[in-house]
């Protein structure tokens, strides 16, 4: 049964609560992980999660279950959905089955939340896994629950726990430190290990743990003796406790070598024996390998480094000199080899045939010259020399070199790079996804600055005829733009500072318009929030082709949307969007009529002003007053080309008369000297049997050209004084005779 059925059963609010609560895990992770906690991005991403915690729990109990590819609320499946599908793994990860929040979480718990997820799996396990963390050091208004992993390492974790103990310790501690007496506890504690090849294992592993470099990473020289080591304590004890275990000890010595790590086994195996030992353990290990032994670890180490090396070549010929058993082995170990991943790739077959005449006719001694060789086997040893020494005092300066930072902008230089040097069209494709995949990595860590120049690069390689690619970046930007990376972005907006904000702008403009559906989110904002400001900026900012982009969001059945789309287009004022205002116009709710209207008078264009005088038609009373203040509301002297559109394509003693007089009326308010000549050639017309009509008219305008006031003005009120109708003459004259009319004119 699909998902999709389950999850129509919960509530589009509870759907897109989970959601918001995933999108900001996610980022509050990656942030917590990279940057210090002081971080602006730290800071930001925190409180979205601490906000979409609160709403999703308000202040009751909220769980969320876990499985490797979706959240589950009461048994049912959220909608998959990037973000949702993201923090399930994040959290499966971690080997979470439930996350419950109890109440109001206070940040203190947040930050322990944030702090646990960003230990790594093997951490989390060595610790007891997520529960055995948060009881240490958790908050009782999270729970968590975690994958129950104790039945199946029940019994083994018993034996181990009952075979480690005190005496086992002191062993391990002895071989390390090279102390060569050990008590009588010990010895036969060292016999009776010798007895199995898992427990000779788990020893060599022990001491092998002592044997690494602050960073965790082995000494494969260093390992290798101290195993050798072991072995010989092994080895010594048995000959002079039990010697007629002697040939089984070194049986089950090479069981445990040959499942170690390959690197350590070819150094031990290529040491020499000291000449006084009475047990020579590298001679017996080599005689003690058998065939199906040799396979195994040529397998293993053939699997690891992908390619046989003539130190494993040198190796094999020690172990198998004779020629009929190297092929005999290398058959094996080509069964077993063809059971692993590495055997069944493709290159497998193709490379089998070099490795097996490197192991069978290796011989670099024409090629390498003994001083050469010298160098090369002392390497592991002078390493692990320089390992204990003190660091040099530019180490400081060297590591924050290899930081986060800095590799990240090492990683920005070098994939432009590659995109500009590229000349296949499809590894050029290739490099435009990765060239995505980074930027959403550089907005998520509120890199803005990078990203903004992988951008540029692909906007560079879009609009460059000559690249070999264009399409490619073109479908790039457009996958960029509406990212979650980009709308993580542009939730963020409201708490950029100058540098990024402007940054992040050009970003915007750099993806194109795709970026608007995304920046548009933030209109369902009815708060006039910095976050949406400025996303409407960026939105003007892109221009006329943002228009387009835009008209999903005029039928969103919220009104207070529909109003800020308008004032949107508005500010745009480009001819495109008057087909998007014109349904608006008609809307019952007038507040978004008004934003339509007052967006319409910004656009110069005929079609705009066809559109008002369409609505100027078909409404009356209120709403046609509602209409004209709208336009006028601003007093900006914009609208004059559209109310004059109105008055030469209207019929002021006919259908329109109405409109015209309200159009003369709104005159009055906001006029320019381009408004006057219309006024004056509507003043003029006349029609018979229309005497009320008539005189309305001819007094609007009269009372239209006498507001404006200006000298452009006054000359045709004179010459309607003068050469008018006989009822225009006598208006013209009696506002001419008023005081202040026939004074001085004012300028416009």
């Amino acid at each position: 049964m699909s998902s999709q059925p389950l999850a129509a059963k919960l509530a589009p609010e509870l759907v897109e609560g989970v959601t918001r609560l995933a999108r900001t895990l996610v980022a509050a992770a990656r942030h917590w992980t990279l940057y210090p906690e002081d971080h602006p991005a730290v800071r930001a991403s925190f409180e979205r999660l601490a906000d979409a915690i609160q709403d999703a729990t308000n202040d009751a109990v909220f769980s969320v279950g876990i499985t490797p590819d979706s959240l589950m609320i009461e048994s049912l499946p959220v909608p998959p959905n990037p973000q949702v599908i993201e923090a399930a793994h994040l959290l499966h990860d971690r080997d979470l089955l439930r996350l419950t929040f109890s109440g109001t979480v206070p940040p203190d718990a947040i930050a322990k939340l944030l702090h646990m997820l960003a230990l790594d799996r093997d951490t989390l396990r060595r610790r007891g896994g997520p529960e055995g963390v948060w009881r240490e050091d958790g908050h009782s208004s999270i729970s968590l629950e975690q994958i129950d992993f104790a039945q199946v390492l029940e019994d083994k974790a018993h034996h181990v726990d009952r075979r480690h103990d005190d005496v086992w310790k002191s062993i391990v501690y002895s071989i390390v430190t090279g102390q060569k007496a050990m008590d009588e506890l010990a010895q036969q504690q060292l016999i009776a290990i010798a007895g199995d090849a898992h427990e000779i294992g788990e020893l060599a592993t022990a001491v092998m743990a002592y044997k690494c470099t602050a960073d965790g990473a082995p000494m494969i020289t260093t390992q290798a003796a101290t195993v050798l080591a072991a072995f010989r304590h092994l080895a010594s004890i048995v000959a002079v406790k039990a010697a007629d275990k002697s040939d089984a000890t070194m049986g089950n010595l090479a069981t445990a070598a040959s499942n170690l790590n390959p690197h350590v086994v070819m150094e031990m195996l290529q040491s020499e024996d000291d000449p006084t030992d009475a047990v020579k353990v590298v001679q017996g290990l080599s005689g003690a390998f058998d065939d199906m032994k040799v396979a195994q670890l040529l397998a293993t180490a053939l699997s690891h480094e992908g390619q046989a090396s003539g130190r494993l070549a040198e190796v094999f010929n020690t172990i198998a000199p004779d020629p009929e058993r190297k092929q005999r082995v290398l058959n094996m170990t080509r069964t077993l080899l063809s059971e692993s991943a590495f055997g069944q790739s493709r290159q497998f077959k193709s490379i089998w045939s070099s490795m097996e005449e490197l192991l069978i006719s290796y011989n670099d001694a024409p090629f390498v010259s003994a001083q050469y060789r010298a160098q090369l086997e002392g390497a592991g040893a002078r390493g692990e020399a320089i390992a204990v020494k003190d660091l040099p005092q530019e180490m400081p300066e060297w590591t924050e070199s290899l930081g986060q930072q800095n590799v990240r902008k090492l990683s920005v230089v070098l994939i432009i790079d590659l995109l500009r040097l590229e000349r296949n069209a499809a590894r050029a494709a290739e490099i435009a996804d990765d060239m995505t995949a980074l930027a959403e990595d550089l907005l998520m860590a509120g890199d803005y600055r990078d990203a903004q120049r992988v951008a540029a690069a692909l906007a560079e390689g879009a609009t460059n005829a000559k690249f070999v690619a264009p399409a490619a970046c073109r479908d790039a930007l457009a996958r960029l733009a509406t990212s979650a990376a980009m709308y993580e972005a542009v939730t963020m907006l409201g708490d950029f500072d100058e540098e990024s904000l402007v940054t992040f702008t050009e970003i915007c403009r750099l993806v194109g318009v795709s970026v608007v559906e995304v920046l548009a989110m933030m209109l369902r904002v009815q708060e006039r929030t910095t976050g949406r400001i400025r996303a409407s900026d960026i939105i003007v900012g892109l221009g006329a082709p943002a228009v387009s982009r835009l008209a999903s969001f005029i039928d969103d059945e919220r009104m207070h949307v529909q109003a800020q789309v308008a004032e949107l287009l508005g500010r745009i004022a480009a001819p495109e969007g008057v087909p998007l205002l014109q349904p608006l116009l008609r809307r019952s709710d007038m507040k978004v009529v008004r934003a339509a209207v007052a967006a319409m008078a910004n656009i110069n264009d005929p079609a705009a002003a066809r559109a008002i005088h369409t609505v100027l038609r078909a409404v009356t009373g209120d709403q046609r007053r509602a209409v004209i203040d709208a336009l006028v509301a601003g007093r900006d002297a914009r609208v004059v080309p559209m109310l004059v559109r109105i008055l030469d394509e209207s019929e002021p003693l006919g259908k329109d008369h109405a409109v015209v007089i309200d159009t003369l009326t709104a005159l009055k308010v906001v006029h320019t000297d381009t408004a006057v000549r219309p006024i004056g050639r509507v003043a003029r017309r006349h029609r018979w049997f229309a005497r009320s009509k008539n005189r309305a008219l001819k007094n609007t305008a009269v009372d239209a050209l006498a507001s404006i006031g200006t000298d452009e003005s006054r000359r045709e009120l004179s010459e309607a004084a003068a050469d008018g109708d006989r009822l225009l003459r006598k208006l013209a004259r009696a506002r001419l005779a008023q005081p202040g009319v026939g004074g001085p004119a004012t300028k416009p």
